[in-house]
């Protein structure tokens, strides 16, 4: 077996191949030939002044050769094999079908978007003419709202499954092969559109389905058992077990489950604001002063506190991004962050959200089942309305904000509709807004220079999970009174992220294979 060993090294040196090799000979205390090793892992130590970077390396004895443990993906061309629909072309969804098709069952993706290139078009429509398309835009499409998103590939969930698969297939599928080695592996929003794609090919390829601009508006349940789906243009679509991988922003799906008397419950989750600095200032903050240069990422920051009995937390952060229009229905303000491949932008931003529980809303209406996803609903309608109905964001300054002051001016935001100024300390919820302002305050003393007013808050962040779970026994991984139906991802409350809800579709994949064996 390969022995793995573990050394720091500088920026400078560790990008230097010739370096490593001289560092791996000091750490063996012999020399070895640079094709009997290779580098397994790389993550960097900022936390002090002294930046290091640290390798993990995998050396080969003599007579052994640098094996891969790259996992075999073996696709089979599935024919008339048994049909499962999948609602949802998300991560969740496309890793499932493509895990159908290893499993020989036939995936029939049903996606109320459109493909990545049409896609692509309608998202263009909504940064630059603020022109809405509710069923195209950053979170319904072609591989979800992980699309257009920074393509963060990295999960703190790594007892459901195995991660690894996941990056590898990613990897197989075009993504660069340092994906496999970071610690916070990333891949940008101009690059995932073209693996997404290959990944479509692979399904269709093998036999797979993917039907576009399609909405599941009924399950079709006979003798509690779900046999298919109802479309919006009224045809059905039989299958033998229907996975329900449909994204924590389609409202409309938990209000269809409800309609249909399909238990649903409500769950915590998480509301707040994004807040976006000049990249260079959150730069020196996490570099200690010091200039970033050619050798180091741009900086990025992970923030919790405790508030008052709640968690506040930064959620997506995006260094080197730029803040997105992601609401879904018209008349709604909601936003979210990305980034490119090189995350070059010269802006940071993160959602900075609070912990929202059911007894923090004050009007519960409907059903207690939906009164999370109301409560979101009402807060992105407010921010609407303080744009003076317009597709722009409210905005405020971080330190304005947080004194309760108005701001004359903004600092330059990366939001592509643009910004106006709006006193979220006026119309934010009391426990999400007093919450944040403490919030704001102990970051800044952990970050000296975070709390500053060349800082912009823009509102409002509220889809940063689903407030609604769709209940699911933890074996069969089905709901608890329809058989054959498989919640899936973070749209039922089981994953966050595009890792975790892809290893969550892998998990539920295999569940419908031994389901559809007895």
């Amino acid at each position: 077996m390969p022995e793995t060993v573990f050394f720091d090294l500088s920026p400078e040196r560790a990008a230097d191949p010739r370096e490593v090799d001289r560092a791996v000979a000091a750490k063996l205390g012999r020399r070895i030939d640079a094709g009997r090793y290779r580098v397994v892992r790389r993550s960097i130590d900022a936390r002090m002044a002294r930046i290091r970077v640290r390798l993990g390396i995998q050396v080969y004895a003599d007579g052994e050769t640098v094996a891969s443990d790259r996992p075999v993906f073996g696709y089979r061309d599935i024919g008339n094999a048994t049909p499962v629909i999948v609602v949802g072309a998300g991560p969740a969804g496309i890793f499932a079908a493509l895990r159908l098709l290893e499993l020989g069952l036939k995936p029939v993706v049903i996606e109320r978007g459109k493909e990545v290139k049409p896609r692509r078009k309608d998202v263009a429509a909504l940064n630059r003419r603020g022109i809405l398309n509710c069923e195209s835009n950053y979170a319904f499409g072609e591989g979800g709202a992980g699309t257009f998103s920074d393509g963060k590939l990295y999960t703190r969930s790594k007892k459901r499954g195995d991660h690894g698969r996941v990056l590898h297939r990613f990897h197989q599928h075009g993504a660069d092969k340092q994906i496999l080695l970071d610690a916070h592996p990333h891949i940008g929003s101009n690059r995932l559109p073209q693996i997404v794609s290959a990944m479509h090919a692979t399904i269709v390829s093998h036999g797979g389905e993917i039907h576009f601009s399609r909405k599941v508006t009924r399950l079709k349940i006979v003798d509690c058992r779900a046999v298919g789906v109802v479309l919006d243009d009224g045809r059905q679509v039989d299958g033998a077990a229907v996975i329900l991988a449909t994204g924590h922003s389609a409202g409309d799906v938990y209000r269809m489950l409800a309609d249909q008397g399909i238990a649903i419950e409500a769950k915590p989750f998480a509301m707040g604001v994004r807040v976006e600095h000049p990249q260079k200032l959150i730069d020196r903050i996490q570099y200690h002063g010091r200039e970033r240069g050619p050798f180091l990422p741009p900086a990025s920051y992970s923030l919790v506190r405790q508030i008052d009995g709640r968690g506040v937390y930064s959620f997506c952060m995006c260094p080197g991004g730029i803040v997105v229009p992601a609401a879904t229905q018209q008349q709604s303000v909601v936003v979210n962050g990305m980034s490119f491949a090189k995350r070059n932008s010269g802006y940071a931003n993160a959602g900075i959200v609070v912990e929202t529980r059911l007894e923090d809303i004050p009007d519960m209406r409907n059903t207690v089942s939906l009164g999370g996803l109301d409560y979101q609903r009402t807060l992105e309608r407010i921010a609407f309305e303080h744009t003076g109905g317009q597709m722009v964001a409210p905005a405020q300054r971080l330190v304005d904000f947080v004194v309760n002051r108005a701001s004359s001016s903004l600092p330059a935001c990366s939001h592509p509709p643009g910004v106006v100024a709006s006193p979220l300390h006026q119309w934010l919820p009391e426990p999400i807004r007093l919450r944040l302002q403490a919030g704001f305050k102990a970051f800044g003393s952990s970050m000296k220079g975070f709390f500053t007013n060349d800082a912009v808050v823009v509102g409002v962040e509220s889809r940063t999970s689903s407030p609604v779970r769709i209940p699911r026994d933890p074996q069969t991984l089905q709901h608890g009174s329809v058989t054959g139906l498989f919640p899936c991802g973070e749209g039922a409350g089981y994953a966050g992220g595009i890792v975790s809800c892809a290893v969550d579709g892998e998990r539920v994949a295999v569940a419908v294979a031994g389901f559809l064996q007895d």
